[in-house]
C-alpha cells in the first residue's frame, strides 16, 4: 500500500514537472516565433548579424540576444547593425523586454502600436533609423520606461501629451524629427531641456511659464505711468542694469547645459583627435546622469557613456566653474595625451570644447582600476592572481617609464596609484588619469608646484618642498607594487584599531623586519603565488621608496628589474648602504621609521623566511 503511495506520489511530481516545463517551452516558443519574425521581416542583414537565429534553437542561444534565469528574453541589441526592413507587431509576445536596442539602422515604416504591450522595457532606443508616421499614444503604457530615444527618424504629428505620464522617464531624445505642434511641459517632461526637441517644426521651447501674468491696462493708466516713467526711468535704467549684470553673472556660473557651438583654440594642437559635438556626449552620458559617474577626481567626474555607433567612453567632465586651474588643466590633457601613444596609457579618443565646457572622452576600460578589483570587487568576480599582478606590475612601469623617457618633454603623472591603473578586458594595465600629469621642459630636472596627489602616494620631497621629478613618480609606483601584493590601502586609519601603522609602507616594513612576509600579502590569493617573485617586487618596492630621490632607479631601471636584469646587483648595493648607514647609527641602530627616513636598518634576508 505503501509503495503504491510513493508510485502515485513520484507519478504526479513527474507530471507536474512535466506540465512546467510545457508551459516553459510554450513561452519560450513564443518569444522564439516572435524574434524569428522580426528577423524575416528585417530583410536586409548584409553583416549577418542575425544569422544565429535559428528557428529549431532556443533563442537564448542566440547572438545579440539576452535572457534571464528563468530563460526570458529580457533583451534585443541589434544596434548599428545596419538592418533594414520593419517592426513587427509580434514584439508584443516578449513580456518580459527590458531593454530594445534597433539604433543605427534603416529600419523604415511605422512604430507598430502594439510596442506599447512591453510593459517591462526600461529602454526603447530606435534613434538613427528612417521611421515614419505619429509616435503611438500606446507608448503610454511603458510606466518602467527610463530611457526613450526617438530621435533622427522622420516622425510626424504632435508629440503625444500622455507621454508626461510617464513618471520614470529620465532621458527623452524626439530631436531632428518632423514633429509639429506643441511641446509639453507638463509631469515628465518638466526635466527636459530644449535639446530633446530640437530640429523639428514645433511652436514652443522648454521654458516655465511666467510665474506672474501680465494685468491689462486702461488709457488712463498707461498716460499715467508714461509720464512716470520720464520720472524715475533714469533710476530704472540704472538699477536694472546692474540686476542683469548680477543675473548674467550667475547664469554664466549656472548655465544649463545646451547645445553650444564649440570654439575652436588654435592654440592647441590636437592632432587626430576627434572634436565631439556637445549634444553628442550629453546623449551618450544620458546627459550626465549620477547613475553613469564611473568616479570622481580633483578636476571632475568621470561618466560612462554609449555614442551613437554602440562603443562605450568614459567622459571626463571637467569641474564647470571656469577656474584658471580647470582650463590649464584641459589644455594639458590635451596636448599631453595626444602626444603620448603606448599600448600601457590610457589613450585619448577625443575631446569637447564650449565656452562653458571643457570634456575629454576616453575608451571605457570594462574592468575599472586596479584598486577596484583589489578592494571593491563583488563576491561573484574573482580576485586577482598573482600572474596577473605581475602583469600589471610591468604593464603600468612601461608605461610611466613610456611618459618619463619617450615624450619631448617629458611628463610626470604626480599621482600614480592603484586607483589611477585602469584594466582591459584582458587584465592588461593601462596608466589612466593625467589630471595631475605635468609637462616639463627637457632642460629642468624638477618642476615646483602646488603638491596634488593621495595621502600615503606622495613621496617625502614632493610633499615638503613641492618639487616634484620622475622619481616622485618612482615612489608613488612603489606604493603601488605595494597595493598590489597586499591588496590595502596606501593610507588607511582602520589599522589603528589593531595598532597597526596607518601608512602601508610602514605597515609592511614593520612586517618585514618581524620576519612576517606570508602576513603582508593578499588573503585572496589563497597562498596561490610563487614566494620568490614576491620578494622581489618587494625588493623593488623598497628601492622605489627610498629617501633620496636621486638613490630611486628610474623607471625604465625598474621595467628592467622586473624583466629580470639588475635586480639583485642593485639590492646587494642597497643592502651594504643600509649597512653602513646602521653602523653609523649605533647609539640606536633601530631608529624610528618614517616616510621621510623609510629604509634604515632593513636587512636583505629578511625577506628570504624559510616557509
Amino acid at each position: 500500500m505503501v509503495g503504491d503511495k510513493f508510485v502515485l506520489w513520484v507519478s504526479f511530481v513527474f507530471c507536474f514537472i512535466q506540465l512546467l516545463d510545457h508551459f516553459a517551452n510554450v513561452s519560450g516558443t513564443a518569444e522564439g516565433d516572435a524574434l524569428y519574425a522580426l528577423k524575416n521581416s528585417l530583410i536586409g542583414d548584409p553583416n549577418n548579424f542575425l544569422q544565429s537565429w535559428d528557428s529549431n534553437a532556443d533563442p537564448c542561444t542566440w547572438f545579440h540576444v539576452t535572457c534571464d534565469e528563468e530563460k526570458h528574453v529580457i533583451r534585443v541589441d541589434l544596434g548599428n547593425a545596419n538592418l533594414s526592413g520593419q517592426l513587427i507587431s509580434q514584439l508584443d509576445q516578449l513580456p518580459n523586454l527590458q531593454y530594445l536596442e534597433l539604433y543605427g539602422n534603416n529600419i523604415s515604416g511605422r512604430v507598430p502600436d502594439e510596442l506599447g504591450n512591453l510593459t517591462s522595457l526600461i529602454s526603447l532606443d530606435l534613434y538613427q533609423n528612417k521611421l515614419i508616421g505619429p509616435i503611438p499614444d500606446a507608448l503610454k503604457k511603458l510606466q518602467k520606461l527610463r530611457f526613450l530615444r526617438l530621435n533622427n527618424n522622420t516622425f510626424t504629428g504632435t508629440i503625444p501629451y500622455s507621454l508626461t505620464t510617464i513618471s520614470s522617464l529620465e532621458v527623452l531624445d524626439l530631436s531632428h524629427n518632423q514633429l509639429t505642434g506643441r511641446i509639453p511641459v507638463e509631469g515628465s517632461f518638466s526635466l527636459f531641456t530644449p535639446i530633446s526637441f530640437d530640429g523639428n517644426k514645433l511652436d514652443n521651447l522648454v521654458s516655465p511659464p511666467s510665474l506672474v501674468p501680465p494685468a491689462p491696462a486702461s488709457s488712463k493708466s498707461l498716460t499715467g505711468a508714461i509720464a512716470g516713467g520720464v520720472a524715475v526711468g533714469a533710476v530704472l535704467l540704472f538699477a536694472g542694469s546692474l540686476i542683469v549684470l548680477s543675473w548674467w553673472s550667475k547664469k554664466k556660473r549656472n548655465d544649463i547645459f545646451f547645445n553650444v557651438p564649440a570654439e575652436e583654440d588654435t592654440e592647441i594642437h590636437l592632432g587626430q583627435l576627434k572634436r565631439f559635438p556637445l549634444r553628442e556626449l550629453q546623449v551618450a552620458t544620458d546627459n550626465f546622469s549620477n547613475k553613469n559617474i564611473l568616479g570622481r577626481g580633483g578636476f571632475g567626474k568621470v561618466y560612462k557613456g554609449r555614442l551613437v555607433d554602440g562603443t562605450l567612453v568614459a567622459v571626463k567632465r571637467l569641474k564647470e566653474e571656469r577656474t584658471q586651474g580647470g582650463e590649464l588643466q584641459f589644455q594639458t590633457e590635451i596636448e599631453m595625451i595626444s602626444m603620448a601613444v603606448h599600448r600601457n596609457l590610457l589613450q585619448l579618443r577625443g575631446f569637447c570644447m564650449t565656452p562653458t565646457e571643457r570634456l575629454l572622452v576616453y575608451p571605457y576600460m570594462s574592468k575599472g582600476s586596479v584598486a577596484s578589483c583589489l578592494r571593491e570587487r563583488s563576491e561573484a568576480q574573482p580576485p586577482i592572481d598573482w600572474p596577473k599582478r605581475r602583469s600589471i606590475a610591468l604593464g603600468s612601469a612601461r608605461g610611466l617609464a613610456y611618459l618619463h623617457g619617450h615624450c619631448n618633454p617629458k611628463i610626470i603623472h604626480r599621482d600614480v596609484k592603484a586607483a589611477n591603473i585602469l584594466l582591459d578586458e584582458e587584465y592588461e594595465a593601462v596608466v589612466g588619469d593625467f589630471g595631475l600629469a605635468k609637462l616639463m621642459d627637457y632642460k629642468d630636472t624638477h618642476v615646483t608646484t602646488a603638491v596634488r596627489g593621495t595621502i600615503g602616494h606622495i613621496a617625502p620631497e614632493y610633499l615638503s618642498t613641492g618639487k616634484s621629478s620622475e622619481k616622485t613618480d618612482c615612489f608613488g609606483y612603489g606604493i603601488l607594487l605595494l597595493e598590489l601584493i597586499t591588496g590595502r590601502r596606501a593610507f588607511d586609519l582602520a589599522r589603528l584599531a589593531n595598532d597597526d601603522d596607518v601608512m602601508l609602507l610602514d605597515w609592511v616594513k614593520g612586517l618585514v623586519m618581524e620576519k612576517k612576509l606570508q602576513s603582508l600579502v593578499d588573503a585572496d590569493m589563497q597562498d596561490n603565488y610563487v614566494v620568490e617573485q614576491v620578494e622581489e617586487l618587494i625588493q623593488v618596492a623598497l628601492l622605489c621608496t627610498q629617501d633620496s630621490p636621486s638613490e630611486r632607479p628610474k623607471m625604465s631601471e625598474v621595467v628592467r628589474m622586473l624583466e629580470g636584469d639588475g635586480l639583485a646587483e642593485r639590492w646587494e648595493k642597497w643592502k651594504e648602504e643600509m649597512f653602513r648607514q646602521e653602523l653609523n647609527n649605533t647609539n640606536n641602530p633601530f631608529t624610528r621609521w618614517t616616510i621621510a627616513d623609510s629604509t634604515y636598518n632593513l636587512r636583505a634576508d629578511e625577506l628570504s623566511e624559510p616557509r
